[in-house]
């Protein structure tokens, strides 16, 4: 049994896609710039997959197998992308996982169309 497809029924139009401009661009970039380093994408999971959603720097650096310094700017740098955030406690700072920020993140780059 064949379909025949019917020539004269117009196309479903494609949605028109939306440049970013160099502005938008740019904070995409530092996004995905943050992403772009193995140590960060662990960070956001170990955290992610922590019971109480949170963590601190003292409760990171075993499983990664680096230093605190090296941590706390990798953290750093998650925090300044939007991905994370930091709240300080005493002389200890907790980070959790932003809610739906890298969601957001992949879709500015797919999401960005028009009818």
């Amino acid at each position: 049994m064949t379909t025949e497809i019917d020539c004269k029924v117009p196309p479903t139009p494609q949605a028109h896609r939306i440049p970013l401009d160099p502005e938008a661009a740019a904070e995409l970039a530092v996004g995905f710039k943050a992403l772009a380093d193995p140590n960060r994408i662990t960070l956001l999971t170990l955290i992610a997959a922590e019971e109480s959603g949170e963590a601190c720097v003292c409760d990171l650096t075993e499983p990664l197998g680096l230093g605190q310094p090296t941590v706390s700017h990798h953290l750093k740098v998650l925090v300044d992308a939007g991905l994370l955030t930091r709240e300080k406690r005493g002389t200890w700072s907790y980070y959790s996982v932003v809610p739906g920020a890298q969601q957001d993140l992949f879709n500015a780059m797919t999401e960005r169309t028009t009818p």
